[in-house]
């Protein structure tokens, strides 16, 4: 059964890419955050784990916890991307930073690498 969450990702991953090349870096970003979130949530619900909520907070550390380092499913290198990517995403929406191409380019990348891992082990 194809999970909802996943299909949100793959449509904000699409969002994304779409903000980015006409050059709206912030709503890019914001995007790529979105579908990796929703990856994650994904990913969760895969293994048994699900909140009616889905808090950023909760979200971070189950994945991280339960799915890179318990389970070790994910590299190492993803426990950090979820809280980079937020980060990212608050000061794109919440400050006065305005996001460079540069900048909007890694997260959309890092948004792209994380979205079709975790969508390739899902589909095992």
């Amino acid at each position: 059964m194809p999970s909802v969450f996943l299909d949100k990702a793959r449509a904000n991953l699409v969002a994304a890419q779409h903000s980015f090349d006409h050059g709206l870096y912030e709503a890019s970003a914001n995007r790529a955050y979105g579908a990796a979130f929703q990856v994650a949530i994904a990913a969760l619900q895969a293994h048994g784990f699900r909140s009616d909520k889905n808090e950023h907070k909760w979200v971070q550390a189950s994945f991280s916890r339960e799915l890179i380092h318990r389970r070790k499913i994910y590299p190492r290198k993803f426990r950090s991307y979820l809280s980079d990517m937020l980060t990212m995403r608050n000061d794109a929406d919440y400050s006065e930073i305005r996001l460079s191409k540069e900048t909007a380019r890694r997260q959309l990348t890092r948004a792209k690498e994380f979205v079709e891992t975790i969508r390739l082990e899902l589909e095992k």
